[in-house]
């Protein structure tokens, strides 16, 4: 009797150690905190942005835009996520994050960085053509009770400079491959690219990463447009904001959303947030 519970051991925990592993990843445009933006300033909205990512509490939650004041007030918001990231204007708290927030009850980062979309990517500095210091946050990251590890990239392209986002997503492709060399773990890539699906930046990313709307085992829910301007009764323009996942390492997209949920007429934010449900 003993030997067949040890063999019966012995194979539950093989079970549990090659089992598949599904988290959900969010990328989310919040719009930054200007009062220009008159009944759609951030005081007004706060709450709904933080209601929409805890109800549909993604694994790991890529925002863009976000300014070290709103990140406060969503960490405090978010119980059980942490986050990492820093500001772009000066590698601390200044100016917008391309930060990522993770459920640290399912996720510890084992490794993590920003760097700069730029000629010099490894100290605060613009790009090429860009008109905005620019960023990619990543993380390696470990799960809490299986032990296996995902990289998780987040960014924000430039919305002007059209050489720096050609060039923001071939430095992004070269660091994930410096980064992950000889490694076989997941990698998840997202964030708003200011790029529509037949424009160049995407098309380099297209050539090495899969876009997860693409490749969803699950027909697609919601639009493919993501910018909606705030526009509530007009058409949203174009897709924007995307998720990508790498190829290999057992990686599969079961389910996609583009997240349209809305209150008095209105949006959360200028963005509709994207959500992927992966399995590797």
């Amino acid at each position: 009797m003993k030997k067949i519970l040890m063999s019966l051991s012995a194979i539950l925990f093989s079970i549990m150690a090659f089992a598949q592993t599904e988290v959900k990843v969010m990328s989310y445009n919040i719009r930054l905190d200007v009062k220009s933006d008159g009944e759609n300033w951030w005081e007004n909205r706060k709450d709904k942005v933080a209601g929409l990512m805890k109800y549909y509490a993604a694994d790991f939650i890529g925002g863009q835009e976000v300014q070290h004041h709103q990140l406060l007030y969503l960490k405090e918001q978010l119980t059980g996520y942490d986050h990492i990231g820093v500001g772009r204007d000066d590698g601390k708290e200044k100016g917008e994050y391309s930060c990522i927030f993770y459920n640290s009850e399912k996720f510890k980062p084992v490794k993590q960085g920003t760097f700069w979309l730029s000629q010099t990517p490894d100290s605060v500095s613009m790009g090429w053509d860009a008109v905005c210091n620019r960023v990619c946050t990543w993380g390696l990251f470990r799960s809490v009770r299986g032990k296996k590890k995902v990289w998780v990239f987040n960014t924000h392209f430039d919305h002007v400079g059209k050489t720096a986002r050609v060039e923001a997503a071939r430095l992004i492709l070269a660091k994930m491959k410096e980064l992950t060399a000889g490694k076989n773990d997941p990698v998840v890539f997202m964030g708003d690219l200011n790029s529509k699906p037949a424009d160049e930046p995407v098309g380099i990313l297209n050539a090495v990463l899969d876009n997860a709307r693409s490749v969803s085992a699950e027909t697609p829910y919601g639009p493919a447009d993501t910018w909606n301007g705030f526009k509530f009764s007009q058409k949203p323009d174009g897709c924007i904001d995307y998720i990508f996942t790498g190829r290999g390492a057992g990686i599969k997209v079961k389910k996609f959303a583009t997240i349209t949920d809305s209150y008095a007429l209105k949006y959360p934010s200028d963005h509709f947030p994207v959500m992927a449900t992966i399995q590797f």
